[in-house]
């Protein structure tokens, strides 16, 4: 009975030890088909090029310019794994996960000796995730605090093992580690926190990237300053004690402080990086032409230059290779955010008068048409056309002078004259092919007030234009897109702006105005412009290889006041050409039948410049004559006598038009001194009495006048 009882109980152990065992391999099918269904059920993993990343917007040697936030509002800038210090990934891999090569998403001994704290603790603590499982955590960007949300990370995990390489999923990584705020990414965090890309870190700063991750918002530097520096320490001590550095480089690098305030997101050429951005919305980079070191340079002294004026004035420029056609440097404005200088527009393209900045293009086209030579005369006088009559900046008239002086002096007169022998449809032909776009009133058509600046145009393309002069009137495209770039409407292609001829003679006059005593050995050809009403200031110049544009003005299209642009755009002008360095090249050297027209003799036929005021004008008004005093005049002068002797006096001014500079002055039979192209003597005399003033022209013309002085 007994044995029949033992062998019955023996029975029954068996048959539930079978039972067990078949519920055991039931349970364990049905948990391994519930871990199948569930990992087969995961929706694909978004890859690199999935993630919503900044747009960049980078310099020609792809050095970062300006960043946008992403379209979930972050910070996360591409990266390459190449483009980070090895150090970082050093102490990375010895601090989270150093067996991340080894394992296939899961580390088993890791998860061990999480779920014993976690056992001990009674709930999920920390530790046990790999690297993968961190991505994975990121990517579902949800909370992992439970069973249930560490089953799903470990099941994402072996999806990212088994779809990407561990380098795809080490990318992911340092594009999606969180570091306070919106930042994202291991670039982000270095521009942010160090204000440097991630190229080259120190001990410290690597360590510190390591640690933000873990908890980024407790460990924010610029809130929790402290947290941060325990933090990045406890990684530079697992760093030492596993070879990654030295313990005297640890030490070293643990008493360093941590930076509390942030970095500024770099913001070099921010309309140019926003208008590259609006003209290709769908690029996510933008890689433009602009050297960043020369744009951060001329934006320093933009922001300095422009102090000196009351707000809103305004300052904008344009720098361009000529030669190879790329935009170096381009500034609408000196700060972006200053909002009392309107800041956000950018002038580059805002549409202004252009003043005289386009009188070389209408003494080019004279030259190009025979009209003159730059040693023709042509009379600056009033002059009548149909009504319209043009007057100098300064009210007065030089009388005859060649077209060289016309165009150094700016003078609007002659302009005029040249502008109706050629043609107000010919110079708007010209700028069209230059790749300038002008601007008219629709009701009217072009006149002879675009030679004065009656039309509209951007320094964008003013400076456009100039590079054709530059280039000996060959035309050039300028663009600050390095690739593929859409075609700017408006713009025609083909054909010469100018003649070689006529641009190497407008060269050389330009390049005989004045110029700084620190660029005797690299004179520039520049021209000068002053819109109606002092509201626009320019200076254009261009050497050998560069072309450089210079506004001053109110963006509201306000006068300023004084503001002329020889004495306010020319300064900053020529600062800019200073700062070009040492690869500006002189202009090349004339054509021999161009050098030929330059020496100073004049065809006979071209002694004065076929203008139809020229033709008309009665040659006897060119004759020499003095206008002021006149002859036999009485001057009181204030001569007299006081307690120190005989009291100084008024200067005496005598004023003469007519004839063909230089002129020579005698007074009382001496020489005296006056400037080539001075049509008055002011003269100091040092007693009254009798005087008389001689002058003598280029040609053998003379004139003279006698007066008394008291």
């Amino acid at each position: 009975m007994l044995k029949r009882s033992r062998q019955k109980k023996k029975l029954n152990y068996r048959r539930s030890l079978v039972a067990a065992g078949f519920l055991c391999a039931v349970s364990s099918a049905l948990a391994a088909w519930k871990v199948h269904g569930d990992y087969t059920s995961l929706p694909e993993p978004p890859g690199v090029a999935d993630l919503p990343l900044s747009v960049v917007v980078l310099d020609r040697d792809d050095r970062l310019l300006r960043a946008f936030v992403s379209d979930d509002d972050k910070w996360r800038l591409p990266v390459e794994l190449g483009d980070i210090d090895p150090l970082y990934f050093d102490m990375l891999l010895a601090f989270e996960d150093k067996r991340f090569f080894e394992h296939g998403g899961i580390d088993a001994r890791a998860l061990l000796r999480s779920a014993a704290h976690s056992a001990r603790a009674g709930r999920i603590v920390s530790g046990g995730s790999t690297l993968t499982m961190q991505v994975a955590r990121l990517l579902e960007e949800k909370p992992t605090k439970s069973v249930r949300r560490k089953y799903e990370q470990i099941l994402r995990a072996i999806q990212l093992e088994e779809t990407f390489t561990k380098e795809d999923i080490l990318r992911l990584y340092v594009m999606r580690a969180p570091f306070g705020g919106n930042l994202e990414g291991v670039r982000a965090a270095s521009l942010t926190w160090f204000g440097k890309e991630p190229g080259r870190l120190t001990s410290a700063e690597a360590a510190l990237l390591v640690a933000l991750p873990q908890s980024p918002e407790t460990r924010r530097p610029d809130r929790f300053a402290e947290n941060a520096r325990a933090a990045r320490n406890r990684v530079l001590a697992v760093a030492a004690s596993r070879g990654v550095v030295s313990p005297a480089e640890a030490a070293s690098a643990s008493a360093e402080p941590v930076r509390t305030r942030r970095y500024a997101m770099p913001l070099i050429a921010p309309h140019e990086s926003r208008h590259a951005r609006k003209n290709a919305p769908e690029k996510a980079a933008h890689q433009l032409t602009l050297d960043r070191d020369l744009q951060a340079t001329l934006e320093a002294q933009a922001r300095r230059r422009v102090a000196d004026f009351p707000a809103p004035v305004s300052l904008a420029l344009v720098v361009a290779d000529h030669a190879s056609g790329e935009i170096l440097a381009r500034i609408g404005a000196p700060d972006l955010l200053d909002e009392a200088r309107l800041g956000h527009i950018d002038m580059t393209r805002a549409v202004r008068s252009p003043g005289s900045t386009l009188k070389p293009f209408i003494y080019g086209l004279a030259f190009e048409e025979g009209i003159g030579v730059p040693e023709s005369l042509i009379a600056d006088r009033p002059v009548s056309f149909g009504g319209y009559r043009p007057t100098n900046f300064d009210r007065a008239y030089q009388g005859t002078v060649t077209l060289r002086e016309a165009l150094q002096l700016s003078l609007n007169t002659p302009a005029v004259q040249l502008l109706e022998a050629v043609g107000p449809a010919r110079l708007m032909s010209r700028l069209g092919r230059a790749g300038a776009r002008p601007v008219l009133d629709r009701r009217k058509s072009a006149g002879l007030a675009v030679s004065l600046g009656g039309l509209g145009l951007t320094l964008g393309d003013l400076t456009q234009a100039y590079a054709a002069l530059a280039r000996g009137g060959e035309k050039t495209r300028l663009t600050a897109c390095r690739y593929t770039c859409r075609p700017v409407p408006g713009v025609k292609s083909g054909g010469r702006v100018l003649s070689e001829k006529a641009a190497v003679m407008v060269s050389d006059i330009l390049i005989g105005m004045p110029q700084p005593r620190s660029a005797q050995s690299h004179h520039i050809a520049y021209k000068t412009g002053t819109s109606y009403g002092y509201r626009d200031a320019w200076a254009v110049g261009y050497d050998g290889r560069f072309v450089a544009a210079v506004w001053v003005g109110r963006p509201d299209g306000s006068p300023v006041p004084g503001q002329t642009g020889q004495k306010t755009a020319v300064p900053i002008l020529h600062e800019v050409f200073q700062k070009l360095g040492p690869d500006r090249e002189t202009l090349p050297a004339y054509p021999a039948a161009v050098s030929a027209l330059l020496d100073g003799t004049v065809p006979v036929s071209l002694r004065y410049a076929r203008t139809s005021a020229n033709r008309a004008a009665d040659r006897m008004e060119d004759k020499l004559s003095i206008s002021y005093p006149p002859a036999g005049a009485e001057l009181d002068l204030g001569f007299g006598t006081s307690l120190g002797g005989l009291r100084a006096a008024q200067p005496i001014v005598v004023k003469f038009k007519g004839g063909t500079g230089p002129y020579a002055i005698l007074v009382n039979g001496r020489p005296h001194r006056l400037d080539a192209l001075q049509n008055q003597l002011v003269w100091h005399p040092e007693a009254p009495g009798y005087a008389h003033v001689t002058i003598l022209d280029a040609i053998g013309g003379s004139a003279s006048v006698s007066f008394i002085m008291h």
